[in-house]
């Protein structure tokens, strides 16, 4: 690891433990682009009632925002934590170049987290989940597809 990966990793772990005395959760991220910190998050899941607003997706959403772009490759992603699977989606998503992080789905169980429990829930078949997740099979299911590959200016991502 470099000297400023590890300024990265400092700062973001720095940000989570800021969040708690802020009412927050305990996570930060950074979003990183050409050696440049360009954007921050902190989990804002309890003050703003927001069960998305994990610190990897607030940093992602104002790096989106900052550079005027749904894609961030050529970033980092920067975490406090391991990203959660939701997190790690929308990192994938976002086409980061790279995710780095500090503490890991075993500390954050610690913790009373659930990341652990996600990433467990997803190696089992579905069926077996106590959340049912099915498809429901429509003959017109697939209209939106049809009609947005039709459309001759979309924006593929």
């Amino acid at each position: 690891m470099s000297t400023q990966e590890e300024a990265w990793l400092a700062e973001s772990v720095k940000l989570a433990t800021s969040n708690v005395a802020a009412g927050g959760g305990p996570f930060g991220a950074l979003i990183v682009k050409d050696g440049e910190v360009i954007a921050t998050g902190v989990n804002r899941v309890t003050p703003t009632l927001d069960p998305t607003a994990h610190a990897e997706v607030v940093a992602i959403r104002e790096a989106c925002q900052k550079l005027q772009t749904f894609k961030l490759d050529g970033c980092v992603l920067v975490s406090s934590c391991e990203p959660c699977p939701m997190c790690l989606s929308s990192a994938l998503w976002a086409r980061v170049d790279r995710v780095i992080f500090a503490a890991d789905r075993h500390d954050a169980a610690k913790a009373g987290f659930d990341d652990l429990a996600f990433y467990e829930l997803f190696d089992k078949p579905r069926e077996t989940w106590d959340v049912p997740v099915t498809r429901v099979s429509s003959q017109d299911g697939f209209a939106p597809f049809a009609a947005w590959l039709d459309q001759p200016d979309r924006i593929d991502y």
